[in-house]
């Protein structure tokens, strides 16, 4: 691909030449994507002479903790610095945390690239002067290796494993359909440029590994999965004391959807935080053939993937109503994919 396709590119390049501090950032809530994302351009700009900071708001999660280079993301933006770069979002719902600690201000006074491919967002950052967000990419790192690579970057083989990474995050392995021919070729040449993918699922499988409490909590999510929309929707309800305890050793989404999206019949998956001042989340994964969780997000204020989204409900309304919502649209949704079926 080349970067004729991102008109943008020559300026993000300008911009780039001339920064030299230059921090990275990630949403609230980070994941494979972002992470690898923003870790690859800390090699790819510190290779260009510039100095990085990551950012993020939240803790790394453990289970991400397989990156090398987690423990340089930092919860405090540096107090000055050049030009900023937003990865794998763009929305001021995920940025809670900076704009709590006073810092958003500071943000929307500098120069600000957005690096993203989610189209359906709520509250869209306005403050950027650049933005490249391309839905036709499986990922925010596949994006950023077209970028790169059309610019002449060089990609070094650290870098080019949080690509790769980033990529199988968010198409699960290359097993979702956010996966096209062009994501097979970006990580045939990830692997030419060192990329090991096998040492990767490696590391992963063994930082994914859970304590017992956790293994008992796991089991606790799954027996408690209700099942409605004749079996086609699982949704799990997760109450503020259960992520107090539990969310600083395994964030409970990844610890339980991809086992509720393994019951016959499921075609989407749930997982519902409840806080205590108010506000819910919820993280939305579909199985193939069933891309409503992006809709779904976006009928409920939030944003994301066909296939893998989430939202942020914080108007007000009890638990129990966002609860009702979003499973009665989700239903709706799914009725609506079996009746386009049958046309």
């Amino acid at each position: 691909m080349s970067v004729m396709k991102y008109p943008l590119a020559e300026q993000v390049k300008s911009a780039v030449e001339a920064a030299q501090k230059i921090v990275v950032l990630q949403a609230d809530n980070p994941d494979a994507d972002s992470l690898g994302s923003a870790l690859a351009l800390e090699h790819i700009l510190g290779d260009l002479g510039k100095d990085v900071y990551l950012y993020c708001g939240v803790e790394i999660p453990t289970y991400l903790r397989y990156f090398s280079g987690w423990d340089r993301v930092l919860n405090e933006p540096p107090s000055t610095y050049d030009l900023a770069i937003i990865v794998d979002a763009s929305t001021y719902t995920l940025f809670d945390q900076l704009e709590k600690s006073g810092k958003l201000p500071v943000l929307k006074s500098k120069p600000c690239i957005i690096f993203d491919h989610h189209v359906t967002v709520e509250k869209p950052i306005d403050f950027a002067n650049m933005s490249i967000i391309d839905p036709n990419v499986a990922s925010a790192g596949e994006l950023i290796f077209h970028i790169a690579t059309g610019l002449g970057w060089k990609i070094n083989s650290e870098a080019a494993e949080h690509l790769m990474s980033s990529i199988l995050g968010d198409t699960q392995g290359l097993s979702n359909e956010l996966t096209q021919a062009s994501t097979y070729r970006v990580m045939a040449d990830l692997t030419d440029l060192g990329a090991n993918r096998p040492k990767l699922e490696e590391l992963r499988r063994e930082y994914s590994k859970m304590a017992q409490v956790i293994y008992a909590y796991k089991g606790a999510l799954l027996a408690r999965t209700e099942f409605v929309a004749n079996g086609q929707i699982a949704i799990v309800a997760i109450p503020q004391t259960e992520i107090n305890e539990y969310s600083p050793l395994y964030n409970p989404g990844p610890l339980v959807q991809s086992d509720m999206l393994q019951v016959q019949g499921v075609k989407l998956s749930i997982v519902l935080k409840n806080y205590d001042d108010g506000h819910a989340t919820a993280a939305l994964r579909a199985n193939t053939g069933s891309p409503i969780a992006g809709k779904l997000a976006e009928h409920m204020g939030g944003g994301g993937h066909a296939y893998a989204s989430g939202f942020k409900v914080s108007d007000g309304r009890s638990f129990a109503d966002i609860k009702t919502e979003t499973v009665k649209f989700a239903t709706k949704l799914i009725d609506e994919l079996a009746e386009n079926k049958k046309v």
